[in-house]
């Protein structure tokens, strides 16, 4: 029996994205289309919304609905906003769920707060759900351990002018990864703009720049800018399907039996751990 999947935030443009991924798996459903309360897309049919024709697999029309409680699922992927995530994840525990979660823009106590749902179901949480973005994480942390203390270490990421946080999740994750390697805490030596007078760079320091413009998917650079020379790991994304197809792989691996309860990230479905 294929894995029944409910996606929240399916108004936007990762919602049809994801449903569009679930869709084209085979070993996935789509059973349930969430929106907020009060959408103008609450009783439209899922598949039209999206773009991909009915979506009722044989029962009618998969209409739209505003709230979990009306929801039908194995497992959720939530794209959503933090605070939104943080009640689904708590319903998701307490009914003994699983969680895909690619919401970025937390803040700590937040952050926190949706992790601790871990401790009772297994909970996915990443910054980015691409092959290539988590495949960099490891280049990152070679190159860091190979460059990172000769270095100046800069992060460039761009994105579509409708992206509301900033710098990005991934950005961020990567300076996390680059810091940890280090031995360095990022909220200590992240820089995240620069103006003025700034004197002359601190060697230990990591710099973000933020770029926001147009329909960029999302685009990411580590420079490691040593004396001499310049390594730069990029990635670049042509289209929301390479996230969408990562989450929906994370939540089938979270659905395979004997996954226990837990924190885990895109780094532990694809084995780069």
């Amino acid at each position: 029996m294929p894995v029944k999947m409910a996606i929240t935030g399916f108004g936007g443009r990762m919602g049809r994205a994801l449903a569009a991924a679930v869709v084209q798996s085979e070993r996935a459903e789509l059973s349930a289309a969430v929106v907020r309360p009060g959408s103008s897309l609450v009783g439209a049919d899922a598949g039209e919304v999206a773009g991909l024709g009915s979506l009722g697999f044989g029962k009618g029309t998969l209409a739209i609905v505003d709230s979990l409680e009306r929801a039908d699922f194995d497992v959720l992927i939530d794209f959503t906003a933090p605070a939104a995530t943080r009640d689904n994840a708590v319903f998701c525990a307490e009914r003994g769920r699983p969680i895909v979660i690619g919401t970025t823009g937390f803040d700590s106590e937040q952050k926190s707060e949706v992790l601790a749902r871990a401790q009772r179901v297994p909970l996915c949480l990443a910054s980015n759900y691409s092959t290539g973005v988590n495949l960099c994480f490891n280049l990152l942390e070679t190159a860091s351990r190979v460059m990172g203390e000769d270095a100046d270490i800069e992060i460039v990421e761009a994105h579509h002018r409708h992206k509301v946080d900033a710098p990005s999740g991934t950005a961020l994750s990567m300076g996390e990864v680059v810091a940890d390697t280090l031995g360095r805490d990022l909220s200590k030596v992240a820089v995240y703009g620069r103006e003025g007078q700034t004197g002359a760079r601190e060697r230990d320091t990591i710099g973000f720049a933020t770029v926001r413009g147009g329909d960029v998917v999302g685009e990411h650079s580590v420079m490691f800018l040593a004396e001499g020379e310049r390594v730069e790991i990029t990635h670049k994304a042509g289209s929301r399907l390479s996230f969408a197809r990562g989450a929906v792989r994370a939540a089938l691996w979270l659905m395979e039996d004997g996954r226990a309860p837990g924190h885990y990230d895109m780094r532990d479905v694809l084995g780069l751990k």
